[in-house]
This record gives structure tokens, sequence and C-alpha cells, in this order.
């Protein structure tokens, strides 16, 4: 419908403009988050593991373009832009190999997610299990505390909304951030408040036992 489109353009900007903020926040957590998630990307794509690595370098690439709005500096933008350029044209090299695989019956996919690795985007993992009937999404992670786990809440968050479900509530139970928990919370708090505006409301609870991830 056309007003739930504008609605959802609206958000898109909001979520743009949040995203902006936090980047100026968190730019020196956002561009460490970025070398990691990309030096994985490339570990991954010297194994020969490349569906794993353009996740890797898919994701990277949206912390690098993050990283570049945020960035004053002119000469770091055209340091930044090199770098993205260089990342998007492999990620363009390694889907045009893997479709061609693909074609040619030659390509099985097997997504392996070892302890403690990094990089796989929510769309991948999540979108093919959403239905037009899911209203409720519950999200126990204890680490929704530093700048790029925010993020990836907040990309989990917007891949729920571009999917056009019915989600009503999302439940998030996480642990505090003792050293900048002000941070934390003030990061939550702007995104409640945004999908507020998409009568989507976030319910978010604190544990300080809490220790494995699951979403349901």
């Amino acid at each position: 419908m056309p007003e739930q489109e504008e609605a959802l353009g609206s958000w898109r900007e909001e979520m743009a403009w949040l995203k902006v903020d936090m980047a100026q926040d968190f730019l020196p957590g956002m561009e460490s988050s970025a070398i990691s998630v990309l030096k994985r990307a490339v570990e991954l794509d010297h194994s020969s593991r490349f569906q794993e690595a353009l996740v890797c370098y898919q994701e990277g690439i949206q912390l690098l373009l993050d990283v570049l709005k945020a960035v004053k500096d002119d000469s770091k933008k055209a340091h930044y832009r090199e770098k993205i350029k260089g990342y998007m044209d492999r990620a363009e090299q390694i889907k045009h190999h893997v479709n061609k695989l693909k074609e040619e019956g030659k390509y099985h996919e097997q997504i392996r997610i070892a302890d403690s690795s990094t990089g796989f985007s929510y769309e991948s993992l999540f979108k093919p299990y959403i239905r037009d009937g899911l209203t409720e999404v519950w999200v126990e992670d204890p680490y929704v505390r530093h700048v790029h786990q925010l993020y990836n809440f907040l990309r989990f968050c917007e891949m729920l909304l571009k999917s056009q479900c019915n989600v009503e509530t999302i439940h998030l139970l996480t642990s505090q951030d003792e050293e900048s928990s002000s941070q934390q919370t003030s990061a939550l708090a702007e995104l409640k408040q945004s999908l507020r505006s998409q009568n989507i409301c976030l319910d978010i609870q604190y544990s300080s036992t809490i220790h494995d991830r699951e979403i349901r």
C-alpha cells in the first residue's frame, strides 16, 4: 500500500540518520570492526569458501560505507572509497564465479559457522524462515553492547521491516555494558523510538546471567 511504503521510506531515512549519529560516536570501533570482518572475508576467500567470504565482504563493505559517512577528512574519504571499490569488485567476482558453478551444476553450498566466527548476515540466515504470520520475535544475546553488535541488531530489525512481515513486538534480552552503559542505553532507546514509528514495540530487558545466543 502507498501509505505503508511511504512510512517505510521515512523509517529508512530515519535509520540512515541514526546510523550516521552512531557512526560519529563510535567511529574507532566501527573501523576496527570493519577490518576484522574484512580480514575474515579474505581468509575465507583464500580457503575457497566463497559463499561465506561473500557474506563477510558484504558485511565489511557496509561497515566501511558507514565509516565513510562519518569521516570528515577528505584524504581519508578517498582512502576508504578506494578500499570499498576494491572489496566490491572482489565480491562481484565471487558472485559471478559462484553463479557460474551453479549453472554448471558443480556448486554445493555448505555454510559452516564456527565458534566466535563473524560476518554472517541476518538475511542469509533467517530471511528464508520469515512468514506472514510472524508477529513476535525473541532475541537473546548477551553481547548487544558494543558498536558493531548494536549495528548487527539494528540490521536485524531492518531485515524484519524489509521483509514486510507482520511483526508487532521484538523482545531483546541482553547484558548491560558495565564500561559504557549510557552509550548502549542511548543507542537502544533511539532504535526503540524509531521502531515505534513503524508500530513495532521493542521490549528491552537486561540480565547479568545470560550466556547463550538464541533467536526464536
